[in-house]
């Protein structure tokens, strides 16, 4: 089977706005969550991206992009570089682009009913249609490098991201590209949609806290996060240093409930990623999980790698939803960052604000402060509403 090696990271997040300060907020443990800034005077939290790079730098027209499409551009523009792959390609028509995005343009599409319905405007902007396109993220990295491989966005709310990684792995070993620009993207705080993320009742009014005791719920977040996977035929042929595989993904649906996470789901698809990447679950050193900080979720993903691994024997496991928030459509691309980033540096990251254990999660759940240790195989689960199960597996090379 074609293997595949990750060349290069890039990321956008709260947390950092590229690879290094990301990593260095995420062993800080220390969380990123502030007012949202369109529902003032709400107390609804947001994990946002403070900082405003020049977006028009990136080779794109900015005025005519959806903020999660600028986002994309940039974690994509980060990682190329890091893998020193920045365009022109030399076969553009084998550089694929596959990213995962879970609301579109949906902050576009609110400005633009406020401008019509809140200040009588009879016209809306002319590009609003382009912004709002769940696939315009993966049409603007493809122009702005000049990719010419398959393009497209993988939407499967929060397990968006991973569906993107895990197609770009098929697509790598099915011969169909050299290189994939795989990741997820999301940019949809905007006032309707943090209002009706809060009118569900599973966020948090104080800090995201997956996996202990007393957790009350999730704290959105955006950003992206993009990973450039090669053929490593392709990689070795040009002279790239990879040190960590995709080794393997899974994916299924529970066909059950809506909302309700379901374990044997969950269960399943980290089986299919280990199968899939010829790995014993007693090869993986550490799991990066969805740890949402709901109540329901880090139960049954705890369940869930009970399952896979048995009870008292599961590795090492941390979110870093306590300090990022939880990107959505673009979480998966984000943790899959910071996973690939654990391999390589041999540190996994802490799960923040842990301040009491929860019986329910019987978990090594690497509490507040990174743990320096060899990380041969890891994991990074992804479970969306609707029963949308996705897992990516690693292994250092």
């Amino acid at each position: 089977m074609t293997r595949v090696v990750v060349t290069g990271v890039g990321v956008i997040s709260a947390a950092g706005d590229a690879p290094e300060p990301f990593w260095d907020a995420l062993l800080a443990a220390k969380p990123l969550f502030t007012e949202a800034r369109a529902t003032p005077g709400t107390g609804i939290l947001a994990a946002e991206v403070l900082v405003e790079p020049d977006w028009n730098a990136l080779g794109v027209k900015a005025s005519s992009c959806d903020r999660s499409a600028l986002f994309a551009v940039y974690a994509a523009r980060q990682a190329l570089a890091r893998a020193g792959l920045e365009p022109p390609f030399e076969r553009p028509d084998r550089v694929a682009v596959i990213l995962g995005n879970g609301a579109g343009g949906v902050c576009s599409v609110e400005e633009q009913y406020v401008r019509r319905y809140e200040q009588a405007q009879t016209r809306v902007h002319p590009m609003t249609v382009a912004k709002a396109m769940v696939s315009s993220s993966a049409s603007w990295v493809s122009m702005a490098t000049g990719a010419r491989g398959p393009c497209f966005v993988t939407s499967s709310a929060c397990a968006s991201a991973a569906h993107a990684i895990g197609t770009a792995l098929q697509f790598l070993r099915a011969g169909l590209a050299d290189v994939a620009i795989a990741g997820g993207v999301e940019a949809s705080l905007s006032n309707g949609a943090l209002r009706a993320w809060d009118a569900m009742k599973i966020m948090s009014s104080t800090a995201c806290r997956p996996f202990a005791r007393g957790r009350d719920g999730l704290i959105l977040s955006e950003g992206a996060g993009v990973l450039v996977l090669e053929t490593a035929e392709h990689a070795a042929r040009r002279g790239a240093r990879a040190t960590v595989e995709l080794a393997g993904f899974g994916s299924n649906a529970d066909a059950g409930n809506l909302f309700a996470p379901d374990v044997e789901g969950m269960a399943a698809a980290v089986r299919l990623a280990l199968a899939d990447a010829g790995l014993t679950p007693e090869e993986i050193a550490y799991v990066n999980a969805h740890g949402t900080g709901t109540a329901a979720n880090d139960k049954a993903e705890t369940e869930a790698l009970t399952s896979v691994f048995g009870a008292g024997r599961a590795p090492p496991v941390s979110s870093i939803k306590g300090v990022a928030g939880h990107g959505l459509g673009a979480a998966g691309g984000i943790e899959a960052v910071a996973t690939v980033m654990a391999i390589e540096r041999g540190v996994a990251p802490p799960t923040a604000n842990f301040d009491a254990a929860d019986p329910d999660c019987p978990l090594d759940c690497i509490p507040n402060v990174p743990r320096e240790m060899a990380i041969p195989a890891a994991l990074s689960n992804s479970f969306a509403f609707g029963g949308l199960n996705a897992s990516l597996a690693f292994r250092r090379i």
